[in-house]
């Protein structure tokens, strides 16, 4: 009988305890002056430019690539299993002629979702320099039926020395001039790179906004996964309770949003319009802006035309455009069966729209300067970390734990808008974030509130109209929506 395999110790720890090195050098002015908060304490390199009155950026390097290759055993589509898992599929690496370590590591609660204890199987460790080699050991073990991957240390979420590469933006309102905008680009429906949004609204500086729908239909995947707010209107509505960014003229806020639309027919009957601007589920009555972009989904729903007075100038089966100073109701199914019985042609549907900020249980005023962008993970809240990931859809270890590029937006107690992207997936150059660090970094920078915004192949920031980070695909992406900060017109 093969003995039980001991388990490795590299229970996860949140803080290095490696001693102390001196600064990397002199503080920039408006940067923190204490140490980074990641890795090895000391100063980071650093480098300021002012982009505009109250708007300041700067580039933040610190750390040293100490992490190289390992080879990751995987079940299921993941890296990590139950004990009992890693000791069976530990026999199999030995039985392959490879010594495995089993290697027990906990992933630590966050404010709404538990700690777990959970168990990798790893062969080997190269320097980065020696990858191949991880490689030909994954081939190896495929060949004996065990499916394995290299496995870059740096981004496994536990003590690391980095490197970091980061790039921050902050944006006094007492001296800036301009204004925060959202923007969806073109289309609704369409994903847009954020260089081009930038261009289009001249912008002095942007990053890309929330998570946009991936696995929606291909037409539709620019479609933001919560709320979104652009010039006053309401283009995507909310999931209930989930953070959001509030940007209004020069002020921002982070908070708890929720969202309502309802359809009221000329007799009173009123009903829930439970989507805006995406595919439907079944039953469900979306609405259709002239933003969309594209025609409605072509289902066997029926649909209405609104003009801008709320009349129902004509009734169609579903797949239709979205002609300008024009809404559509699509409904499938029961909200179907409520358009034919109450939005007859030449009728008249009131739709009402209703934004509502949870902290304080107040509606949000859609003015021509409102913008909101959601799609967002909590990491900040009055100060103290505060990571909302189950409440925000993103309760997992990969999420969580491991380090991914991230964008990252955060107010501070004074009203500074403190907007901050970390380039990952480049080993040996920049490693990213975890959660924890992202909330540890948004902190240092002074945010008294915080949200990650969407992160990894997203994460990209443009100064004028050049992408001055190095988005993880090698070339900038498409997203969903993203956040501009527009100068004095």
């Amino acid at each position: 009988m093969r003995r039980r395999l001991v388990v490795g110790a590299a229970v996860l720890a949140l803080t290095a305890t490696i001693p102390s090195a001196p600064a990397a050098a002199e503080p920039v002015a408006g940067l923190p002056t204490t140490s980074f908060p990641l890795g090895e304490p000391g100063i980071p390199k650093s480098a300021a430019k002012n982009l505009a009155p109250g708007v300041s950026y700067f580039t933040l390097l610190h750390g040293r690539p100490q992490d190289g290759y390992t080879v990751s055993v995987v079940v299921g589509g993941k890296d990590f299993m139950s004990e009992a898992n890693a000791q069976a599929q530990a026999t199999a690496v030995q039985a392959a002629g490879l010594e495995p370590v089993v290697v027990k590591f906990t992933r630590p609660a966050v404010a709404d979702y538990p700690a777990g204890d959970y168990f990798m199987v790893r062969v080997g460790s190269w320097p980065l320099d020696r990858k191949a080699e991880a490689a030909e050991v994954v081939k190896q073990l495929k060949d004996a039926g065990v499916s394995a991957k290299v496995d870059f240390q740096g981004d496994d979420g536990f003590v690391t020395t980095g490197p970091w590469n980061v790039r921050v933006i902050v944006v006094d309102p007492r001296t800036f001039r301009g204004s925060y905008q959202a923007s969806l680009g073109t289309s609704v429906a369409k994903r847009e790179k954020v260089s081009a949004m930038a261009s289009a609204a001249g912008a002095l500086a942007a990053v890309n906004g929330g998570f946009f729908d991936i696995h929606t239909l291909p037409a539709f995947r620019g479609d933001p996964t919560g709320i979104s707010v652009v010039g006053g209107k309401l283009l995507s509505e909310a999931v209930a309770g989930r953070v959001g960014l509030v940007l209004r003229g020069r002020t921002a806020h982070v908070t708890e949003l929720s969202s309502s639309v309802a359809a009221r027919a000329a007799d009173g009957t009123t009903v829930e319009v439970t989507g805006l601007n995406r595919v439907p589920k079944p039953d469900e009555l979306v609405m259709y802006t002239e933003e969309l972009g594209r025609d409605t989904p072509q289902d066997d729903g029926t649909e209405v035309v609104l003009d801008a007075s709320g009349r129902v100038t004509a009734v169609r089966g579903s797949g239709g455009p979205v002609t300008p100073g024009t809404r559509v109701l699509h409904g499938v199914g029961a909200a179907a069966d409520w358009l034919s019985q109450h939005a007859g042609e030449g009728t008249t549907v009131t739709v009402t729209t209703r934004v509502t900020d949870l902290r304080t249980n107040k509606p949000i005023p859609l003015t021509p300067e409102t913008n909101i962008i959601g799609g967002a993970i909590g990491l900040v809240r009055n100060g103290r970390t505060s990571i909302t990931a189950s409440r925000d859809g993103m309760a997992n270890t990969n999420m969580i734990l491991r380090r991914h590029p991230r964008t990252l937006a955060g107010v501070t107690r004074n009203g500074k808008l403190v907007i901050a992207v970390v380039d990952g997936r480049a080993p040996g150059s920049t490693i990213g974030a975890s959660f924890f660090e992202a909330a540890e970094l948004m902190r240092w920078l002074g945010a008294r509130d915080a949200i990650n915004l969407d992160g990894g192949g997203s994460t990209t920031m443009v100064i004028g109209k050049k992408v001055v980070n190095r988005p993880s695909d090698g070339v900038e992406r498409g997203v969903g929506d993203a956040l501009l900060i527009v100068g004095a017109r």
